[in-house]
Parts: structure tokens; sequence; C-alpha cells
């Protein structure tokens, strides 16, 4: 029931209590090396860095909130679209703005794949001056990704509409691969005129409690980055003055020690091909058991996260009779099995006539 700390973490810790002397105030928007290193892991580090404004925020919760904000700045009258179902935080966040919300279909419950056609309809009625959040990999909570073609279709979509994409890409490595995961990120950001990010380092990293998130901006347009920048910092002034700098701290130490980002490197590749293997090996009890793939999809979805298809009924009944425990919408967290609990689980599932 513990989240291990990561060994890279564990040395840089070591090391950072060694050598650092102070515990000044850093700057409004964090340390410039904490954007720099976090824009190289998510947009690759041959990206033009004068096209971002950035700033460090408590976790990617707290970069999500500064982005909703910088937002409603921009456009008082803004709307965000939101894949239903999506993480429930961006819905309570903007309630509590008073930001009205879009949803669109995102989730096909009979075959547990993304509705593409369903969502890209119900985007048809976005314009200039709304936001179109998206997951960057691993949405959560149903686990089900764009592929490139769709990808490649959202762009000819916003470039057409003229409204403004939000990335919230909190689970980076653990789809398909740091680079794969970021992908569609990329491919995004090189083609649109403004794209905002919100990064979280609290997965990858392992770094939960200490609260280490980044808001991007992407302008290709260069008084619209610098009018940026300045906005970043004064929303971090009004809501928190200074950002944590800990976590953002070894973030920074991992990501430029080659040894320190092998050795992390290795271990998030540990963890993802760990998750993707307990996927393989829950729809193959499965299919065993049910005489059928219809669980198929519990190997093609990524990250932490899958989406069952059960019943409010179904997840109650597996958690009186058989103390299998998930949140009413029956997302499941790949996470917490393992190799053993595996075809208890999927017997359940089965006895449950799910």
């Amino acid at each position: 029931g513990q989240t291990p700390i990561m060994q890279s973490i564990k040395r840089a810790e070591h090391m950072l209590w060694e050598t650092q002397d102070t515990k000044s105030y850093v700057g409004l928007t964090g340390t410039p090396e904490f954007s720099e290193t976090m824009i190289d892991l998510v947009l690759g580090d041959k990206f033009d860095k004068n096209l971002t404004a950035s700033a460090a925020t408590p976790g990617g919760t707290g970069a999500v909130r500064q982005a909703f904000e910088l937002g409603k700045m921009a456009n008082p009258n803004l709307r965000v679209f939101v894949s239903d179902p999506t993480w429930p935080n961006h819905l309570s966040i903007l309630k509590y703005l008073g930001i009205p919300v879009e949803p669109y279909r995102y989730f096909d419950a009979k075959t547990r794949a993304v509705d593409f056609s369903s969502m890209m309809t119900d985007l048809e009625n976005a314009k200039e001056g709304d936001l179109i959040l998206l997951h960057g990999c691993c949405h959560n909570p149903t686990g089900a990704n764009l592929k490139a073609p769709e990808w490649d279709a959202v762009i000819e979509f916003l470039l057409k509409s003229g409204a403004t994409p939000m990335i919230d890409i909190a689970y980076q490595g653990f789809g398909d691969g740091l680079e794969e995961d970021a992908s569609g990120v990329r491919k995004l950001v090189n083609s649109v005129p403004e794209t905002i990010i919100a990064a979280s380092c609290s997965k990858n990293f392992g770094i939960y409690r200490e609260r280490t998130g980044l808001l991007i901006v992407v302008s290709h347009d260069k008084d619209a980055r610098d009018l940026n920048q300045s906005t970043l910092a004064f929303l971090n002034r009004q809501n928190f003055s200074f950002p944590p700098d800990h976590g953002a701290r070894l973030v920074t130490m991992v990501l430029s020690d080659e040894e320190l980002k092998r050795s992390w490197m290795e271990e998030l590749e540990a963890v993802r091909t760990s998750m993707l293997s307990l996927r393989t090996q829950l729809a193959t009890e499965l299919e065993k058991l049910s005489g059928s793939n219809r669980f198929g999809f519990l190997a093609d979805h990524r990250g932490m996260f899958s989406r069952l298809g059960a019943s409010p009924e179904q997840v109650n009944e597996l958690r009186e009779n058989h103390a299998v425990y998930m949140v009413g919408d029956s997302r499941l967290n790949i996470a917490g099995l393992n190799s053993k609990t595996v075809p208890v689980l999927a017997q359940a599932i089965i006895d449950c006539g799910i």
C-alpha cells in the first residue's frame, strides 16, 4: 500500500542534504533550471524554449488550476470543453471558478475504447476563445487514449475552429514510454498557434507529497509569449506567492545528471512494463474464464487506470462479496494489483457477471 521512493530521488535528496546552503525564496515562477529540464522532458530537447512561458506550481493540480485562471483572465466568457468522463478534480475546480463546462463524449461504454466520432461531433461547438481540455496520455479514468491519426484530426479541427488546446499530462512514461507518451503533445504544439500544458511530476518521479508541477504555455507569437510569462508570475503571486522548491529541485537534479537520469529512466521503465504485464495477465485470465475476448480492452489501455464497465450494483457486489474495492464508476487501479491477486480479481469479475 506504499508508493516507494525511487532510488534516483533518494540519491538526489542525499546530495541535496549535503550541498544545499539556503532555504531562501525562489523566483515567482520557480527556478529556470526546473522549467528548462521539464520542457525538455515534455516537448523534447530540440524544442525552441523561446516559444514557452512557464511557472512551477504545487503539483499538476496547481498547474491545472492556474491554467483555468489564465484562460478566464484572457476570456471572461471562457468555456472549457472536457471529456466525459474525466478526472473529477477538473470538474470540481471549474465549478469552483464558475467556468462553464461543455462535456464532449469520449469513452464508448460498450467497446471500452475512445468514441472518436462522437468526440469530434461534440467539439464542433467549440470556437475561438474556448479551451479544449485533452489528456496527454494514459487517460484518467478510462485508460483509453487517442491514436496518432486521431491527434492529427484534433489538430486539424483546432486550426479550423480557433479554439485553444489545454493538455493535462500527468502520467508521461507510464504508457508506451517517455517519448511515445509525449508524441501527440509535441505534434500539437508544433502545429497550433498556442497551447497550454499542465505537467505533473507526482507519478513518474514518485514524489506525490512534494507537490511538483509545471504550467507551460507555448505561443508562436513572441509578444504573446512575453505577456503569458508575466501573467503566470502574477497568478503565482496572487495564489501562493512562491512555488514549492524541494521536489522541483530533485527533478532538476535527476534530469540534469546523466547517472541519476539513467537510473530514473530504468526504474520508471520497470514500473511501466510491470503495469503492462499486469494488464496482459488480467486480460488473458478473464479470456480464459469467460471464453471470450470482451476484456481485451484491458491490455489495450495504458496507464494506472481502466474503466471496467461494471454497473454500480456490480461494483457493490465486488466489494461486499469479494472484498474487491474500486470507485463507483468501476475505475480499476492496475497499479494496485500484483501477479498473485490478478486471478482472484478475474474470478470475482466473472462471478459478478460483469
